[in-house]
C-alpha cells in the first residue's frame, strides 16, 4: 500500500486532466468499498472465540477507548474531529484499511483526501516501527508466546506487520497474533456502521455520508465464512482481490493528494497518532498484566 500511495502521489498531475477524473474517483470510492467488504472473508467466529472471552472484551474495549482518545484529542487540537476519528480508527483497528473505510462514510470537504493520506502514511510508518520494536519489548518483559501474540495482535496497526512480528517469535505467537488482529479487523464493521449512522443523523444535505452498505456486505461475508459456506480456494481468491482493491484505492487517493498539502499540516497530527499508538500499547499491556 505504501508503494501504491507514493506512486499515486507522483501522478498527482493527472488531476489536471478532466478525462482521468471519473476513473480516479471510481477507484477512490467504489473500488475502496468493494475491497473493505471483501475483508470479511478473512474472519470466522471460531477464530475469535479461541482467544478467550476476557481477551476479546479487553481488546474490544481498547479499540473503543483509542477511538475516543483520538476523537477527543482531535476536537481539542488543530486536527479537528475528522482527523481524530480517522487516526483513532486507523490505530485502533487495522491501519490504512480502517482509515480508508472510515473516510468513506465521513462527509467530504477540502481536506478529506489530505487527512486520509496523512493518516495512511503515518500509521504505516508506526506499524513498521512497532513490528521491529514490539517483539523485543515482549522478550524484555518475559511474555509467554501466547501473551506476546495477544500483545502484538492487539497493538500493531496493519495485518502484514502483525504477521511478521508474531512469527518472528514463534509459530504459537504468530497464530495468536494473527487471530487477535483479525478480531480487531472484524470490529471495523460496527465502528464504521456507527460512524455512518451518526453522520446521517447529523445532516442529510450534500455533506452527509450515505448508509455504509459495504459494511453490511463485510458483515454478511463474516457470517457466511463462519458457517463454512465459502470454499478455501474461493476465500483465498476473494482475500487477494480485497488486497488489490485496497491498493488501487490508495493509489487513487495518492493521485488526489498534493505533497505540498501534506507539508502544511505540521507536527501536531503526527504526535497525536504517536500518542494513540502508545495509549493502545499501554492498554493491552495492562490487560495482560491483569491476566485477561
Amino acid at each position: 500500500m505504501l508503494f501504491a500511495l507514493l506512486l499515486g502521489m507522483a501522478l498527482h498531475f493527472l488531476m489536471e486532466d478532466t478525462r482521468c477524473l471519473p476513473g480516479i474517483d471510481f477507484a477512490a470510492r467504489v473500488v475502496l468499498r468493494v475491497g473493505v467488504a471483501l475483508l470479511g472473508v478473512r474472519i470466522t467466529f471460531d477464530q475469535v472465540s479461541g482467544l478467550g472471552l476476557g481477551a476479546v472484551l479487553w481488546i474490544a474495549a481498547g479499540v473503543a477507548a483509542t477511538i475516543c482518545v483520538g476523537l477527543l484529542a482531535g476536537r481539542l487540537g488543530p486536527g479537528g474531529t475528522r482527523f481524530g476519528l480517522l487516526s483513532g480508527g486507523a490505530v485502533a483497528i487495522c491501519g490504512a484499511s480502517a482509515a480508508m473505510a472510515i473516510a468513506a462514510v465521513l462527509p467530504r470537504d477540502a481536506k478529506s483526501e489530505r487527512d486520509t493520506i496523512l493518516v495512511v502514511v503515518t500509521v504505516t510508518a508506526l506499524s513498521t516501527l512497532a513490528m521491529v520494536l514490539y517483539p523485543m519489548l515482549a522478550a524484555a518483559l518475559g511474555m509467554t508466546d501466547h501473551a506476546a501474540g495477544l500483545f502484538l495482535g492487539g497493538t500493531i496497526h496493519d495485518v502484514a506487520q502483525v504477521v511478521g512480528a508474531g512469527y518472528s517469535i514463534s509459530p504459537e505467537a504468530g497464530d495468536t497474533a494473527t487471530i487477535a488482529k483479525l478480531f480487531r479487523v472484524a470490529l471495523l464493521m460496527p465502528v464504521v456502521l456507527a460512524i455512518g449512522l451518526a453522520v446521517r443523523r447529523g445532516g442529510t444535505g450534500p455533506g452527509a455520508a450515505p448508509l455504509p452498505l459495504f459494511v453490511l456486505g463485510f458483515a454478511a461475508l463474516v457470517v457466511v465464512n463462519s458457517l463454512g459456506l465459502v470454499p478455501g480456494a474461493v476465500a483465498s481468491g476473494l482475500s487477494a482481490l480485497s488486497g488489490w482493491c485496497l491498493v488501487t484505492a490508495i493509489a487513487a487517493l495518492g493521485i488526489k493528494t498534493s505533497l505540498r498539502a501534506l507539508t502544511e499540516v505540521g507536527a501536531a497530527p503526527l504526535l497525536l497518532m504517536l500518542g494513540e499508538t502508545v495509549f493502545l500499547a499501554i492498554w493491552v499491556g495492562v490487560g495482560l498484566w491483569l491476566g485477561v
